[in-house]
């Protein structure tokens, strides 16, 4: 469902442009056709079936492209199977994926398999979901929680038990702090956002955080809950508790959602163009057409939020079948366009940096 209450946010924080395609009055459009009565600009239009699988974190945002693509290119239909990101690069290795969405880079012993899918050209990521990571809490009375990555790491690791505890009470120096216990909460299942998260805290707390980074959650202690949802749901029935998740299934959930300390010291408000900073800051470290990009969790840049996770559509340089590369090409060119990007800001993601959009569009023009 979309969160209606961001559609002034997506409005403002775009730009003119952007704010067109998100938040254009026109209604009364029919499909296939722009305010201007022609086909949409942002659809490149092509029949057929494409079947794809992988990350829960960019569910929503497939929905809400394939929806609108679907209904601007008539004779096409667009499948998108959430089953997490490992089994969505599994069914592209073997072929039962067009392309496959994944909230982390193909692992080393995972490319070549993919690339051998391919063929005729390497397999490529390219970055199309922002997924800024909320940390959200249930704490009646405390509004505005600040944590510095030390004082997260240690929350998570199970050493800081109490909310009153000396590190939360220096982070939170005008706040008065019960003495509740804390309970974390944390994915059950494997999952590309705890692999982000704790990606996250082995950067930027490492002394703190000995467990490395997974998909699967390792650290003791805590309570597991399936899904980003299952944590939300977790975090909102029990009072004390707090737990990382998807921006969109904290706001669902109507939770509260601590700002943190980016790597200048500033307390962040998880916000679309807090989370955008960082990901304009990263570096590519792919090749070529292939997008992949190291994130800068310890970021300097003023107002950028330091948690968030990149899922990327995995697809075949060269090689994809002739019979579906039309409409692969068309469906992942409409997904990066200002129209697909606009719309996120309201589904509790943000919108690509335009300079990696422009990089994006031009690699899908590549795709052969």
């Amino acid at each position: 469902m979309k969160l209606q209450r961001h559609g002034t946010i997506a409005c403002l924080a775009l730009t003119a442009a952007l704010a067109l395609s998100a938040c254009g009055s026109d209604n009364n459009e029919s499909p296939g056709t722009g305010a201007s009565g022609g086909a949409s600009a942002a659809a490149d239009c092509a029949s057929g079936t494409v079947n794809a699988f992988g990350s829960s974190a960019q569910k929503n945002a497939v929905d809400e492209w394939r929806k609108a693509y679907q209904q601007l290119c008539t004779g096409t239909t667009i499948n998108y199977e959430p089953n997490g990101s490992g089994a969505g690069i599994q069914s592209f290795i073997a072929k039962t994926a067009d392309f496959a969405g994944s909230d982390s880079a193909l692992k080393e012993d995972e490319q070549p398999k993919a690339d051998a899918r391919c063929g005729t050209g390497p397999a490529i990521h390219l970055p199309m979901v922002i997924g800024p990571i909320a940390v959200a809490y249930n704490l009646p009375g405390v509004d505005g929680l600040q944590l510095k990555p030390d004082t997260l790491a240690k929350i998570f690791n199970g050493s800081i038990k109490k909310w009153d505890d000396a590190a939360i009470k220096a982070d939170n120096p005008s706040a008065t702090l019960p003495s509740t216990n804390i309970q974390t909460v944390h994915r059950s299942d494997e999952s590309g956002t705890t692999d982000n998260f704790t990606k996250y805290l082995s950067t930027v707390a490492e002394a703190n955080w000995t467990f490395g980074n997974a998909k699967a959650w390792k650290a003791p202690g805590g309570t597991g809950s399936k899904g980003s949802d299952g944590v939300a749901t977790s975090v909102k029935g029990a009072e004390g508790s707090i737990g990382y998740m998807e921006w969109s299934y904290a706001e669902n959930g109507g939770l509260s959602k601590a700002k943190i300390a980016n790597g200048a010291g500033e307390f962040t408000e998880l916000t679309a163009e807090a989370a955008g900073k960082t990901i304009a800051g990263a570096e590519v470290t792919g090749s070529g057409d292939d997008l992949k990009m190291k994130i800068d969790y310890a970021t300097k840049e003023a107002g950028a939020y330091p948690i968030v996770l990149v899922t990327y559509e995995i697809v075949c340089s060269k090689g994809t079948p002739a019979d579906k590369l039309a409409l692969v090409k068309g469906f992942l060119n409409y997904a990066a366009s200002a129209e697909g990007q606009g719309s996120l800001t309201e589904l509790g993601y943000a919108p690509l940096p335009t300079e990696v959009q422009t990089k994006v569009q031009a690699a899908i023009k590549n795709l052969a």
